[in-house]
């Protein structure tokens, strides 16, 4: 067990994943497993010698019993010397707060995925969920209560963690507590689907802080819109008439936006690594020689909008057959949340949809889709440094790394065919091929005209793409936070 004698945290940040996972193993011991993220490179611009502390959840049962064992702060030598304390929040609590609520509720309103005729039905079911919901957030309050220092500044990420912000600043009116939103935010029309109580409660419990940041000026914007459509609030605007804080009951939340970045460093590093040049002769071995790709990397997250990328493409071989036997579509799809029936449906369609493009186009020699279904984070690499145009097409997304990673690592230059309704669009949307997601013909036709740009184009394209794309790194993205907050 860690000694419990810990000085309290000048800087704390809460989100549900943290830093380090753990597995069980048969014996009972504990493997713990170093997370990845922005975050993570964020805490490491500040160093060890900080004092920082990160608040997480227990994700899983090794998670559990790893926080069980520790007391209230894990051993420094699994987090590579950070604080870190991980809630053991109940299992039942956790799962209706997290995929009850975080995921299927409030993820569902901000990337606007709801089938309307159907869904919603806000229920009893949904009341005893949003109660967890509502537990779950009281849990992160009271532990960040407790390891924040005098004033300290408190970082606050993502949707699952909505309410803290009102709760903490309840508890400890001294800290300055800033809330990040890593997803889009909802247009008021659509954010009024919730039920009226529980939009005015995500929205004061983000306005409990001092600080509220997006990814993008639009995200701001439309949190500033549903303040003041729902509660009513003043939105004070900047000189170009854009949201530059929201005043209610006598408080200002100051707004801001930092949109994370590409870890171009590391991205260029890694993609170097052995492991990655192995990857990459498979994939070229499956592509065969002299043919183009063209590369996506997502989750099966409904959002991400892998199937109608698939029929875009199938769209390309029906009226472009020129491209027929010259042309691969490397489609990595690492299934998500399959704990959600949902989510399992979207996987398994994903899959239908790739093996009829193979079976109507392929021939002895050439299997159009090269679908992957197993996450593999070199090989995502290796398809990167391949790709000849990158697919970014979501319905909705926060910012979308992948748009940002693609054009840092690729060998030769890339065409990047990207959603505007990526948050990344905003920054790159100048240099990339923009579509409707919703377009499959549009769409198609993006994806010909990528493929016919000319070489030195793509390249210069592709260079400008990784400049803006890296503007931002995820180092920088955490200090330029936290400098926010220690200025108020």
């Amino acid at each position: 067990m860690v000694a419990e004698h810990v000085q309290n945290a000048p800087i704390v940040v809460a989100s549900n994943r943290g830093p380090v996972s753990y597995r069980v193993a048969e014996d009972g011991t504990l493997t713990s497993g170093r997370g990845g993220g922005g975050l993570v490179s964020g805490l490491s611009a500040i160093g060890t010698d900080s004092g920082a502390v990160w608040v997480c959840a227990a994700l899983g049962e090794g998670d559990r019993l790893a926080a069980r064992r520790a007391g209230r702060r894990l051993d420094p030598a699994d987090t590579g010397g950070y604080g870190v304390r991980m809630l053991d929040v109940p299992a039942e609590t956790f799962a209706a707060a997290y995929n009850g609520i975080a995921n299927s509720v409030l993820w569902f309103v901000h990337h606007l995925l709801y089938q309307t005729p159907l869904e919603p039905v806000f229920d009893a079911g949904f009341r005893e969920q949003w109660a967890a919901y509502e537990t779950y957030n009281a849990a992160f309050a009271d532990a960040l209560a407790e390891e924040a220092a005098e004033g300290a500044v408190v970082l606050v990420q993502d949707y699952h963690l909505t309410l803290v912000p009102a709760l903490l600043r309840e508890r400890r009116p001294d800290l300055r507590i800033g809330h990040f939103s890593h997803t889009p935010w909802a247009p008021p029309e659509y954010y009024r689907l919730l039920p009226d109580d529980v939009a005015a409660q995500v929205l004061r419990g983000v306005l409990g802080g001092d600080r509220a940041a997006f990814l993008t000026r639009r995200w701001a914007d439309a949190f500033a819109a549903c303040c003041a459509d729902v509660l009513g609030a003043e939105i004070v605007r900047a000189d170009d008439g854009t949201a530059a804080a929201v005043r209610l009951d006598g408080r200002t939340t100051l707004l801001g936006v930092h949109g994370l970045g590409a870890d171009a460093a590391f991205l260029r590093e890694r993609a170097h690594r052995p492991d990655v040049e192995e990857r990459m002769a498979a994939l070229r071995e499956q592509v065969g020689p002299g043919r183009r790709t063209i590369v996506r990397v997502d989750r099966t997250e409904l959002s991400k909008n892998i199937v109608r990328g698939l029929h875009a493409f199938r769209r390309l071989l029906e009226d472009h057959p020129q491209w027929h036997e010259r042309v691969v579509h490397i489609a990595f799809a690492y299934p998500s949340r399959q704990d959600l029936a949902v989510y399992r449906d979207y996987t398994a369609e994903v899959e239908r949809v790739a093996e009829r493009i193979n079976e109507e186009f392929g021939t002895p020699g050439w299997r159009p889709v090269a679908l992957h279904v197993k996450d593999d984070f070199a090989r995502s690499l290796a398809a990167y440094r391949m790709a000849d145009v990158a697919l970014v097409n979501p319905i909705r997304d926060g910012m979308n790394l992948v748009a940002k990673e693609v054009p840092v690592v690729s060998d030769d230059g890339c065409a990047l065919v990207l959603s505007r309704e990526a948050g990344a669009a905003a920054e790159l949307g100048a240099d990339a091929i923009v579509v409707n997601p919703y377009d499959v013909e549009a769409t198609a036709r993006a994806l010909h005209e990528a493929l016919l740009m000319d070489p030195g184009q793509r390249a210069d394209r592709s260079k400008r793409l990784a400049a803006a794309a890296t503007a931002l790194p995820p180092a920088r993205w955490f200090v330029e936070q936290l400098d926010a907050l220690r200025a108020l």
